[in-house]
This record gives structure tokens, C-alpha cells and sequence, in this order.
């Protein structure tokens, strides 16, 4: 399983996020944006446009590095691995 962390703003559209870190059984970015659509409908789109790739607003980190494929999300997950999703926010 890895472990998923979440900016605290996707807990506004996302509240069964918000019960802190969430674990999920992955073994690709791809396979966790499924897996996470299942508990929190709708998290797919708001991460990726309709041809599956991450929105350019969205960034995903295993652990310090940022994933590489943004386009099919097939960078590799391990048992234990930390996931952080990040989106940036703009406005006033």
C-alpha cells in the first residue's frame, strides 16, 4: 500500500479525503488516480483532462521527486512509498 497526501484545499470538493492520509493499494500514479476515483468520485477529472493526463495545474510527488509521464501516469509505485498531491491555486 502507499500512503496519499492531499492539499487541504481538495478537502472542500473531496471531503472523504479529509480524514488525513488515505492508503491505497497501487502500483502505478495511473492505477492510484482509479483507485482514489472509487472513494472520492469525480478526483479523476479533477486531476486529469479527458484524455487521462494530468492536468497542468496538478502536481504528484513520490516522495521528493515529481513524476515523470504526465501524460499516462505510468510512473512506478512501491508498498510503503509516499504520495503527495499537490494543485496550484490562484486568484486574490
Amino acid at each position: 500500500m502507499v500512503t496519499v497526501q492531499f492539499t487541504r484545499h481538495l478537502f472542500t470538493f473531496f471531503p472523504v479525503l479529509a480524514e488525513g492520509e488515505v492508503k491505497i493499494e497501487a502500483s502505478t500514479v495511473a492505477d492510484l488516480v482509479r483507485a482514489l476515483e472509487a472513494r472520492a468520485p469525480g478526483i479523476a477529472f479533477y486531476l486529469c483532462d479527458e484524455l487521462g493526463r494530468l492536468r497542468i495545474h496538478v502536481n504528484i510527488f513520490i516522495g521528493p521527486d515529481r513524476i515523470k509521464d504526465r501524460r499516462n501516469l505510468s510512473d512506478k509505485l512501491s508498498p510503503g512509498d509516499t504520495v503527495h498531491i499537490l494543485q496550484a491555486l490562484s486568484g486574490g
